[in-house]
C-alpha cells in the first residue's frame, strides 16, 4: 500500500490506525447490517458513538461539569460569526488580539454585528510573533476577548494565557486542541474545526462554559443560536455523524497513546527537531516565527532563493513529502506537524532537508 509522508495543513493527517479501524467497520458497523454512514442520526448505533465522543472528549481533556460539549458544522468560519451574534450585545465591545489571517477573518464578521475593537497585534512585524499577553488590556465594557491559539499560515502559537478576571476569554483551537495539555478553566469558549487533530473535516467542536449561555438574545435565528444546540445535545439537525464517528476513533487513539500528556510529549520531540535542523543550517534555513512565539503544529521557514525553494519542493514530492509548500499568501515552506504525523515522517523531513542544504 502506497502511503506519502503527509505534512498537509488541513485536511490533515489521520492516525493509521483509526484509518485501518474504520475500514474494518465500514460495510457493517456494529453488526448493523449497515455503514455508518447509513445509519439514522436517532439510532440507538449512531447514539453510543455520539455520547461515547462528548463523554471521551471531557474525560481527555479534563472538561469541567460547568461546560457544555457540542458538534456543530459550519467549520471555525461559522464560529467567526455565531459568536458575536450570540455574546456581542450592543453597549458591549468585541475584543480581538490579531496574530494572523484567521483572527482577521473572525474579526471581520464580529465588526458585521456590534463594535469591535484590537487589543493586540503584531500584523506589523508580519506575524512572526505572539503580543505577550501582557500586551492583551480588555476595553471597558468588553463583551469578550479572542484570540487564535495557533496561526497555521505563519507558524506562530501562544505558550501561555492571559488572566482577564470576568471578562470572557474565547479561543479559536482550530489547528492546536488536544495537542498538548491546558486548563479549561483559563477560557470561556473553545471551539476548533476538526480537520487537523481532532478528525476529518466537516465537524466542528465548540467547549462552551454553561454561563454564557445566560443573556443570548431570542432573535437568533434557530440554527445559529448555541442554547439550540445544547437542549438538543447538538442533535436538534442532523449531525455528520461519519466525521463524529471518525473523531471517537481519533479520541481512542489518544487514550491509547497514554493520552494528551504522552502526545504533548511525542510533539514536542518533533517540533524540536525540525527547529534544531533550522537553527543549525547557518542560515540556510531561516524560520519565519521568533523564538518563543513557533508553533509546534506548523513549521514555517524559507530558503535563500525562489529557485531553491521550488527544488526543495518538487524533489521532496519525488521521495513522497506531500502538502511542504508554504501558504499562497506568504510562501516559503511549511511542515504541519499535528498529533497524527509520526515521529518517523519528521525524522525523515530532518535527514531530506540535511542532505539537501549539503547539496546546494
Amino acid at each position: 500500500m502506497k502511503r506519502v509522508y503527509n505534512f498537509n495543513a488541513g485536511p490533515a493527517a489521520l492516525p493509521f490506525a483509526v484509518l485501518q479501524r474504520a475500514q474494518e467497520e465500514f460495510l457493517n458497523f456494529k453488526d448493523s447490517g449497515m455503514a455508518l454512514m447509513e445509519l439514522s442520526h436517532r439510532s440507538k448505533e449512531y447514539d453510543q458513538v455520539h455520547e461515547k465522543a462528548i463523554s471521551d472528549l471531557k474525560e481527555l481533556y479534563h472538561i469541567p461539569d460547568d461546560y457544555e460539549v457540542l458538534f456543530l458544522q459550519g467549520g471555525a468560519s461559522l464560529q467567526f460569526a455565531m459568536i458575536p451574534m450570540n455574546f456581542l450585545p450592543e453597549n458591549k465591545i468585541a475584543n480581538y488580539s490579531l496574530t494572523g489571517t484567521w483572527s482577521e477573518k473572525a474579526l471581520a464578521e464580529a465588526e458585521k454585528f456590534g463594535k469591535t475593537a484590537i487589543i493586540s497585534s503584531s500584523k506589523e512585524s508580519k506575524y512572526n510573533h505572539i503580543p505577550d499577553s501582557s500586551e492583551l488590556i480588555p476595553t471597558d465594557d468588553a463583551a469578550y476577548v479572542h484570540i487564535t491559539s495557533n496561526n497555521t499560515i505563519y507558524g506562530t502559537q501562544w505558550s501561555d494565557y492571559p488572566d482577564l478576571g470576568n471578562i470572557p476569554l474565547i479561543a479559536d483551537m482550530s489547528s492546536d486542541i488536544l495537542s498538548k495539555e491546558i486548563d479549561i478553566r483559563k477560557f470561556d469558549m473553545i471551539y476548533a474545526g476538526a480537520q487537523k487533530n481532532l478528525g476529518p473535516s466537516g465537524v466542528t467542536v465548540v467547549i462552551l462554559k454553561k454561563d454564557l449561555l445566560k443573556n443570548i438574545p431570542s432573535e437568533i435565528p434557530t440554527l445559529l443560536n448555541y442554547q439550540t444546540h445544547v437542549k438538543n445535545n447538538s442533535l436538534y439537525n442532523t449531525p455528520p455523524t461519519f466525521s463524529i464517528y471518525i473523531l471517537s476513533l481519533v479520541l481512542d487513539w489518544v487514550r491509547e497513546q497514554g493520552g494528551v500528556s504522552a502526545i504533548e510529549r511525542i510533539n514536542n520531540e518533533k517540533a524540536e527537531l525540525l527547529y534544531n535542523c533550522i537553527d543549525q543550517s547557518n542560515g540556510f534555513y531561516k524560520a519565519h516565527a521568533q523564538v518563543g512565539s513557533r508553533s509546534k503544529m506548523n513549521v514555517t521557514f524559507t530558503l535563500p532563493t525562489e529557485q531553491l525553494t521550488k527544488d526543495f519542493l518538487a524533489q521532496s514530492k519525488e521521495l513522497g513529502f506531500v502538502g511542504l509548500g508554504g501558504h499562497r499568501s506568504i510562501g516559503g515552506c511549511r511542515a504541519s506537524i499535528y498529533n497524527a504525523v509520526p515521529l518517523e515522517s519528521c525524522v525523515a523531513l530532518v535527514n531530506f532537508m540535511k542532505d539537501f542544504r549539503y547539496r546546494n
